[in-house]
């Protein structure tokens, strides 16, 4: 993917995709769900993945919503494959048993991430450790994919030292692990406390198999220096929502908002610096 990436820069390098938005769970400081949505239509599905596919893209990362409540997941799973591109799943995790494990390996997912959010449930997530340890061990036991645990460290974080304990089970069972600063109320990162920065540093020690390493901005936003931005939304990334709109990112939902098949035509959105 990184190869391929470097080498041509006329198409998308990761594409996001959104076949349910409802959810099961409703963690607070989220706002990519909702309770009523029904699943996109699996032939609607396939036409945004075909045309994601003439555009060259390498990777496909499904989110929602919890995609795991679409009827038809594997089968969507299994068309970005047939296409030769890489296939992801981001899941809360809570309806992953054995059954489904298995099936997720015949579709052929490459690689699935789950946040736990924190060691014990709270008022703000349920994706707890404590919940979600059985999931895991599962997935060791069954997965033949890729398997990434991302913690969470900063605002509304009530115990900041949970990332760390999050991490170092993620490891012990063998998976990646990565972790995830989380923005304030009014949506700005902030410099993480003293306290926050040393457990932020040793749990980005555990995370040296995995390609996200690769995000050193990180570090300047923990410790509250500027960035010198490139962002690759539009272009190297695209992501598409429930209703087929392209948008720059899940935090930036209704810019530019163009329809997926009236506007990739014969190449990505890139702008001539990106």
């Amino acid at each position: 993917m990184i190869v391929k990436g470097v080498l041509s820069t006329d198409h998308p390098v990761q594409a996001q995709i959104i076949p349910m938005r409802r959810c099961n769970l409703s963690c607070t400081y989220c706002n990519e769900y909702d309770e009523i949505s029904d699943p996109v239509p699996v032939e609607e599905m396939y036409r945004r993945i075909d045309k994601l596919a003439a555009l060259g893209t390498t990777l496909i990362v499904i989110s929602g919503g919890e995609p795991l409540l679409h009827p038809q997941l594997d089968e969507v799973i299994a068309r970005i494959r047939s296409h030769g591109m890489i296939a992801g799943l981001i899941t809360n995790g809570y309806l992953l048993v054995p059954e489904r494990i298995q099936r997720l390996n015949r579709a052929g997912l490459d690689h699935l991430q789950i946040s736990v959010d924190n060691v014990q449930p709270d008022d703000v997530s349920l994706k707890s450790l404590k919940v979600l340890d059985k999931k895991l061990q599962w997935l060791k036991e069954h997965a033949i994919f890729h398997v990434n645990i991302n913690s969470v460290i900063g605002a509304g974080v009530k115990n900041q030292g949970d990332a760390l304990t999050v991490a170092k089970r993620a490891v012990e069972l063998g998976f990646s692990s990565t972790v995830g600063i989380i923005h304030d109320g009014s949506g700005q990162l902030r410099r993480l406390a003293p306290d926050a920065q040393a457990v932020f540093q040793e749990t980005r020690k555990l995370g040296k198999r995995s390609y996200s390493r690769l995000n050193g901005f990180q570090i300047n936003i923990a410790e509250g220096r500027p960035n010198q931005w490139r962002c690759r939304a539009g272009a190297r990334f695209l992501y598409i929502c429930e209703h087929g709109l392209v948008h720059y990112c899940s935090q930036q939902r209704g810019f530019p908002g163009i329809g997926v098949h009236a506007n990739l035509s014969g190449a990505n959105m890139c702008s001539p610096h990106t």
